[in-house]
């Protein structure tokens, strides 16, 4: 069996050099990505006990994802898994299903197996254990949610550009009815990105009263219908629709549907997150994406900085508008 001297020999370094690396502290990447491949090729595996004795370290992080059955963090799950493994680190994952008890319980089993920091994307508006983790001394970053008085960086996606070029976007395709549906009232994910949508219209002149605004019971399938169902009814019936999840967008689609509507023709639709099936969806849909993959490759680098007791500031990464043709494009539009 191949030890760090067969490593680092291979990858002409230095043992202390494979060392750092695979503690996450490699000096440039082209010695990271030798390291990396000697790793690979030899079939090495560290010795993680023993490695903990010495330092007080399993090379393990945990992440808490806030419901795993949503694409958007499924992928995010796994962005985040391939960067810990290529930097020599194992990952534990716990589902929340957005239950923030079942976030707690998840937490603590993860804080009994002794990790080396945490990352979290909250379910709901966060839980009592996550005050818990930041008063233990172990490292937290919080990921795609912030958690209002949790003293914790947060790695998440800004949707201020992309919402303004929504709005000028659905200005120059003559929609003036906007709607939108929203996570549960309360959390401050859905009250951000209402909060974007509504002050990027008004620059356009365009309104976006609290009659069009629906609040969804979950941020699933079923509640995206339910409030989808909620906004058709309404007097006026509003000539565009923004879910600001991907699952909610799939029950909108399903509700138009059911009810003979048309996209774009009848009611224009646009997700916030992409999906890959969101491209050949018909009409293919326009989203606002965000930076999914790079979202978790950073939030893993900030762990690190704090796992290092470094200063880690939170970390904002441009969310962007890509149109297709469920707005009433041109076909031409990409």
């Amino acid at each position: 069996m191949a030890n760090i001297k067969d490593v680092a020999a291979r990858a002409g370094v230095s043992v202390a050099t494979v060392s750092r690396v695979l503690n996450g502290h490699s000096p440039v990447a082209a010695t990271r990505e030798r390291v990396l491949a000697a790793v690979q090729e030899l079939g090495y595996r560290p010795n993680n006990v023993a490695r903990a004795l010495r330092t007080a370290r399993t090379g393990a992080l945990g992440l808490i994802i806030s419901d795993l059955t949503n694409p958007f963090f499924t992928e995010l799950a796994d962005a985040v898994e391939d960067e810990a493994r290529s930097l020599g680190y194992s990952l534990v994952i716990g589902n929340a299903g957005e239950r923030p008890a079942q976030q707690d319980d998840y937490i603590r089993t993860l804080l009994d197996r002794r990790i080396d920091g945490l990352l979290v994307s909250s379910a709901g508006t966060g839980s009592a254990m996550l005050a818990e983790v930041v008063g233990s001394g172990t490292p937290l970053v919080l990921l795609d949610r912030s958690v209002p008085g949790i003293d914790a960086p947060c790695v998440r996606a800004d949707g201020r550009a992309a919402m303004s070029d929504l709005a000028a976007h659905l200005a120059a395709l003559g929609r003036r009815r906007p709607a939108i549906i929203v996570a549960p009232a309360g959390t401050p994910t859905g009250e951000e990105r209402l909060g974007l949508f509504r002050s990027a219209l008004a620059t356009h002149g365009i309104d976006l009263p609290d009659e069009r605004v629906g609040a969804a019971p979950d941020l699933q399938h079923t509640g995206g219908r339910r409030v989808m169902s909620a906004l058709l009814d309404l007097p006026q019936r509003p000539d565009m629709v923004l879910a600001t999840d991907n699952l909610m967008a799939l029950g909108a689609m399903d509700e138009l549907k059911a009810r003979g509507l048309r996209v774009p023709d009848d009611v224009a639709l646009v997700s916030y997150d992409d999906v890959p099936w969101f491209a050949h969806t018909d009409p293919p849909l326009t989203v606002i994406a965000q930076p999914t993959r790079e979202l978790g490759r950073v939030a893993v680098h900030t762990l690190l900085e704090r796992i290092e007791r470094r200063p880690a500031d939170s970390v904002l990464l441009p969310a962007r508008l890509v149109t297709r043709h469920s707005c009433g494009e041109p076909h031409t539009a990409r």
